[in-house]
């Protein structure tokens, strides 16, 4: 029998300042599925201070991360410097897969 792997809790890995923005970035993408959003209106949605180029890169970034891994889609466009983002089908599945199982670990605590 395999080992099961149990959650880790933040004090088992190291910090990643980038993990909170790529978890944002993917779950606003979610929440805005069906819409397909450019990464430009990804930014205005996620940013507290429209100046801050490093909150705008760290999202940038972020998006580049999720669609390298295959959690997001970004399709470029050839005449301007923006991208149409949506989630994979496989981000969409593991977000309902999480969910189901957060709702049931709610249901047995209560």
């Amino acid at each position: 029998m395999r080992d099961q792997r149990s959650r880790s809790t933040s004090g088992d890995r190291p910090a990643d300042p980038d993990r909170a923005v790529r978890q944002g970035v993917l779950i606003a993408a979610i929440d805005l599925h069906p819409i397909h959003v450019t990464v430009s209106e990804l930014i205005r949605e996620m940013v507290n201070k429209p100046g801050d180029w490093n909150e705008r890169d760290g999202i940038e970034r972020a998006v580049r991360d999720l669609a390298g891994v295959g959690l997001l889609h970004r399709q470029e466009f050839r005449n301007r410097d923006d991208a149409l983002v949506a989630p994979t089908r496989a981000a969409l599945v593991a977000n309902e897969v999480l969910l189901d199982e957060w709702d049931d670990e709610k249901e047995d605590a209560d």
